[in-house]
């Protein structure tokens, strides 16, 4: 692992290892029961860029996508049936989420209290810069997506604070801090060109800006569609596009497209290792997409990846709606398209289709490399590269639904949790389709020229034969613009945690999340007929052992019916937790909650 990697991986590691108390004290954190004393402390700037360091373990990553473990990943574009997405989650007395996020708050806020005396302030700006940060990083990524308002500990507090017993901040006071602190913290973070080899990885000025817009944009939109002050969410929407704006004019990111990849570019772009894990041996240092990113090297003891990403990715279950979101080779949907799309066969509705949908999803019978006894062994598609593959693949070998995921899936030999690859806080994909959707939203409308500069420079990215999204097209076929930008998001960010949060702020979660799961189409399908099977012994050649499935009238898979499908208004915050309002009666539970 590269030095300057080292100290991101340890979270204050030997100095403000905090402690979490029970009950409101455990959330609102009052002091640390585990570090050095300030008295040998606080002395020079390398030491608030250490306390600093401790903070980037608060970014999302693997197996820390979500900051309820089941809901960012499991929506409609998935099999996963957790309790978040199917609505009937409960209150519950404790909550580590709320509980993590005021212990991250309270290590921000201790670095900024500790910065207010500091006799040169300006050799410690950009870590107080970062202190702001992060601090609103999860007052927005665990507290307001999942809560709503919360109470503001803008302070290190002590036992008479008022903040122990006081009403939780509005909404609007909640966002409005947040915005605070990343306006702050962008007037002192360097660019990105300016960033020392040697901190590469920190934040830059870029990706408070990025992170901003993805804030004014997510909460511009939850106000317009739940019929909020006009005034209020064109002002955030005109926020967002100024700040995605800005990172995209400065040029210093571009999309991961090497010739040398073709069209499989956005494949191994989340598989990118430092190690030859591609067939062009292109290494980390081609990716100038990943604007903030929590990054790994291989065979590091100290920062290992969280769970058998490779090993579970290739075969998780996806929902028919992910596959029927990709279009046609004419970059037209399924219902409107003026190819021959066909679902008959095993693998005919993959014909004549975005190219991502065959480097996301697997394909029945198609040969896959896996990190686990499968990988390549030359790159080279050989007969002994081909012969160490995953034997033509069953995509029902293990899942529910028949369309199965490649995304993460190591394609070189490397243990688990051993890979190489970094997780994507954000990447110049989002901000370009953060802009495109914040122009669409604040307007009404959006120009081709617009559209030029984001949207379809992801879209062609591996789609150069493509039409791009124009107003033409949508007018010609009868499309909705607000749908195809939509649709470009769930295709281009699946499998990145944005889905829920995006249906609960477009105010549809209600309406998608209460519709069966569905799976292939069966009935006349070669499924039907290869999947015949019901005997004990082995098949006979040319069919296979029937799956346990259900039908429904239109002879579809269903994986999840609707009757366990119960997400209502109630669903688009959770509960506080109960041990909270109980210590704090001026807390107020959410709305329908008990």
């Amino acid at each position: 692992m590269k030095k300057q990697f080292k100290y991101i991986a340890i979270a204050l590691a030997g100095y403000m290892l905090t402690t979490v108390f029970a009950g409101c004290k455990r959330s609102l954190e009052l002091e640390p029961q585990d570090r050095v004393s300030d008295a040998s402390f606080w002395k020079s700037t390398s030491e608030f860029k250490l306390a600093a360091n401790g903070f980037y373990g608060y970014l999302r990553t693997f197996g820390q996508t979500n900051t309820l473990n089941d809901s960012r990943n499991a929506t409609d574009l998935g099999a996963d049936r957790g309790a978040f997405v199917r609505g009937t989650n409960t209150t519950v007395s404790d909550d580590g989420n709320y509980n993590n996020a005021y212990a991250w708050i309270r290590n921000c806020n201790y670095l900024l209290a500790k910065a207010a005396n500091y006799p040169k302030p300006e050799e410690i700006k950009t870590y107080v810069a970062e202190a702001k940060f992060f601090r609103a990083y999860v007052y927005f990524d665990k507290l307001l997506t999942s809560y709503g308002g919360v109470i503001l500990v803008k302070d290190v507090l002590t036992t008479e604070s008022p903040e122990l017993s006081a009403k939780r901040n509005t909404r609007d006071e909640t966002i409005d801090f947040i915005i605070q602190d990343l306006e702050a913290a962008i007037a002192d973070l360097p660019l990105e060109s300016a960033i020392l080899p040697g901190d590469k990885g920190r934040i830059s000025k870029q990706a408070a800006q990025a992170f901003l817009g993805r804030v004014c944009l997510y909460e511009g939109t939850w106000q317009k569609f739940r019929a909020g002050n006009a005034t209020r969410y064109n002002a955030l929407l005109d926020k967002s596009i100024a700040n995605s704006n800005a990172v995209i004019a400065t040029n210093e990111y571009s999309l991961f497209k090497p010739a040398a990849l073709g069209d499989s570019a956005l494949k191994y772009l989340f598989i990118l290792e430092n190690q030859k894990s591609n067939p062009a041996n292109i290494t980390k240092a081609a990716n100038k997409e990943y604007v903030l990113a929590v990054r790994y090297e291989s065979n590091n003891l100290l920062r290992t990846i969280p769970g058998q990403i490779s090993f579970g990715a290739l075969g998780a279950d996806m929902s028919r709606k992910m596959a029927d979101m990709y279009l046609c080779s004419d970059g037209l949907p399924i219902d409107k398209t003026t190819t021959s799309f066909s679902r008959a066969t095993l693998t005919s509705e993959f014909a004549n289709r975005d190219n991502r949908m065959r480097y996301f999803m697997t394909m029945p019978n198609y040969r896959y490399w896996q990190n686990a006894a499968n990988w390549h062994i030359n790159w080279d598609w050989s007969p002994a590269d081909l012969a160490n593959a995953r034997p033509a693949h069953d995509t029902w070998a293990n899942g529910t639904t028949g369309y199965e995921n490649q995304q993460w899936a190591a394609e070189r030999q490397v243990p688990n949790f051993q890979e190489g690859y970094d997780y994507p806080v954000i990447r110049l994909a989002e901000v370009y389709l953060n802009y495109a959707e914040a122009v669409y939203e604040r307007n009404g409308a959006i120009s081709d020229a617009d559209l030029d500069i984001s949207l379809n420079l992801v879209r062609q990215r591996v789609n150069a034969s493509m039409p791009k999204l124009s107003n033409a097209l949508v007018t010609a076929n009868g499309l909705s613009m607000q749908e195809e930008i939509r649709r470009e998001r769930a295709v281009e960010l699946q499998g990145e945690g944005f889905r829920f949060d995006d249906l609960k702020r477009w105010y549809i979660a209600h309406t998608e999340l209460t519709k069966p799961m569905l799976g292939v189409h069966w009935t006349g399908t070669e499924y039907e007929t290869i999947y015949s099977y019901t005997g004990t012994e082995t098949p006979p050649p040319g069919l296979k052992k029937k799956p346990s499935i259900t039908l429904d009238a239109n002879g579809d898979v269903v994986v999840d019916p609707v009757t366990q499908r119960k997400f209502a208004e109630k669903n688009y915050l959770i509960p506080l937790p109960l041990k909270q309002i109980q210590l704090n009666p001026n807390l107020e539970q959410n709305k329908d909650w008990q």
